[in-house]
């Protein structure tokens, strides 16, 4: 997290130097703006890591801003955290619905704010590690587990949700022999009843619905099963 790239947004420049002198001794890359035009911009030229955004600014406002930012698929991935003056409950209820990650009333104590921050660049390292986790490739075999999808050289597969847990248990490492109760533990909460001996039905329709490519899922004899390895 150190490093992580963060724009600053506020009109009081006191507050910009607070922020840009304890974000630097965290070893934050920091820019500061003042007004709502010059964050859109710093924003969309710069993509930061992360924006402390202050909602009372002059001409367009931190909500104005939120609302943009989270509307233009070049920034809506942006965490943004909201600066508030006490009294704005309504505001910040806007800023969350809009996509705003979390917020700050005035006065804070900067350890408070770093410590949101870490937490918001936490969870946005920790979903996209997920998102990553959750699309396996793997010799013309796609499986997106999230949206529960899977195709082989571009066909669409419908597989249950105990066969898409096979089939991604075995992908994700291919050449690894899988005995059967290894693969009875990995599917375990996805089917119901799953035994040793089950697990060689499941393969012979996953093999079924792989057609010409059953070949990937490899019967290792006495031992339980692999997926294929690259040739190359």
């Amino acid at each position: 997290m150190s490093n992580a790239s963060i724009l600053v947004v506020d009109d009081e420049t006191d507050i910009r130097e607070l922020l840009e002198y304890n974000l630097t001794r965290n070893n934050y890359a920091v820019n500061c703006v003042g007004t709502g035009e010059d964050a859109l911009r710093e924003a969309r030229e710069r993509i930061p890591q992360m924006i402390v955004l202050d909602l009372m600014l002059p001409g367009v406002d931190g909500l104005e801003v939120c609302k943009r930012l989270k509307n233009d698929r070049k920034t809506e991935h942006i965490p943004i955290i909201m600066l508030t003056a006490r009294g704005e409950e309504a505001d910040v209820v806007v800023g969350l619905e809009m996509g705003a990650d979390d917020y700050v009333p005035k006065p804070f104590s900067p350890r408070v704010l770093l410590a949101r921050m870490k937490a918001v660049l936490r969870r946005r390292d920790l979903v996209r590690s997920e998102a990553a986790d959750s699309i396996l490739k793997a010799e013309g075999l796609t499986l997106d587990i999230q949206r529960h999808e899977a195709s082989i050289n571009g066909r669409p597969l419908t597989l249950t949700a105990l066969e898409m847990r096979i089939l991604s248990t075995l992908a994700r490492q291919p050449g690894r022999v899988f005995t059967r109760s290894q693969i009875v533990e990995a599917t375990q909460g996805v089917g119901v009843g799953v035994t040793d001996r089950s697990v060689d039905v499941h393969v012979v329709s996953l093999r079924r619905k792989l057609g010409e490519d059953a070949g990937l899922i490899e019967t290792v004899r006495g031992v339980g099963y692999r997926f294929a390895e690259s040739a190359d």
